[in-house]
């Protein structure tokens, strides 16, 4: 029997994440709820009155849920939406005051180590150094690291843009090339930024690189052509970039309709995939990557391991 049920909430800009465990790690339950809380968000940077209760929805939900299994110890975080928006720090206290659920809002670099810790299970091993990129809906985050148990953070950026807040600003929910070409050249300058300041080319040919949250398992879902997207099964998938092109191709033929109806895309994602597309590429052939490690593991994973890890220090 064991003692303590450990929780992780990861809050990012368009989905919500609980993953519960037992004190040794082991999954108990987990739930994804696609909240589009950065929906609307980009005009006056301030989170819509629907998007708001639809995060309430959903943390009214997780509280339950952690209710009913026994939570003893938790860490709820919220990334780029609640970072950049106004009334942020209002739907925080709203979260607290309707759920009891304390929600901590972390920067670019601790989103980045919590990703980090989560997404190495997938390359251990591979290469002595690896390159994480988490692509959000409000910000993406790219990661220089030593591949080992406790891994060290060589160098990280969090750059302001993501599949959601993107897609507003540069009014690409359908693909329009120039629109395309305007997010493309954004995105070169943070990454050839971060490629300079890590001194990234002096590790060629020692690094394999992982990219975290939907976007890369929705496109290795089709690359593989599994016929639906399933994220249990895409976890850990490796293609190269060559397949990814090719993938992404596809997607800027396609209209928003199309996409809706896509099994790889989905109604609550077509609005918002051809800039997260863009935004992949325009990373990967930056970072001058080969192949690309697909992983669900992210910031809920890396946080119920550290609630673990800081459990067996206190018996």
């Amino acid at each position: 029997m064991t003692k303590n049920v450990f929780a992780a909430i990861d809050l990012g800009t368009q989905s919500n994440r609980l993953l519960i465990t037992d004190e040794n790690g082991k999954e108990l339950y987990k739930n994804i709820i696609a909240t589009r809380l950065g929906e609307g968000m980009y005009a006056q940077m301030k989170f819509t009155p629907e998007a708001v209760e639809r995060g309430l929805s959903c943390f009214r939900e997780f509280a339950d849920d952690m209710k009913k299994l026994g939570v003893t110890k938790y860490r709820a975080v919220a990334t780029a939406a609640c970072r950049m928006a106004s009334n942020g720090a209002e739907f925080v206290a709203k979260v607290a005051e309707t759920t009891g659920i304390k929600l901590e809002v972390i920067d670019g670099y601790e989103e980045a180590r919590l990703n980090l810790k989560g997404s190495l299970v997938n390359v251990k091993g591979m290469a002595p150094y690896v390159l994480v990129y988490d692509l959000g809906g409000g910000s993406t985050e790219i990661t220089l690291a030593t591949n080992e148990k406790n891994p060290k953070i060589l160098y990280t950026v969090s750059i302001p843009w993501g599949a959601r807040n993107a897609s507003e600003a540069f009014d690409l929910a359908e693909y329009v090339p120039a629109n395309a070409e305007k997010l493309q050249k954004e995105i070169e300058r943070y990454v050839a930024d971060f490629c300079e300041k890590s001194s990234l080319a002096d590790y060629d040919g020692k690094v394999c690189c992982v990219a975290t949250s939907g976007t890369p398992l929705r496109l290795i879902s089709w690359i593989k052509q599994f016929g639906s997207y399933d994220r249990e099964r895409v976890d850990g998938e490796e293609a190269s970039v060559a397949d990814f092109d090719n993938v992404i191709d596809e997607v800027h033929a396609l209209s928003c309709k199309d996409l809706a109806s896509s099994p790889y895309v989905g109604e609550k994602r077509a609005r918002i995939f051809q800039a997260a597309s863009v935004i992949f590429k325009t990373i990967y052939d930056g970072l001058k990557v080969k192949k690309i490690v697909t992983s669900l593991k992210s910031a809920k994973d890396g946080i119920i391991e550290e609630l673990v890890e800081e459990n067996g220090k206190t018996h």
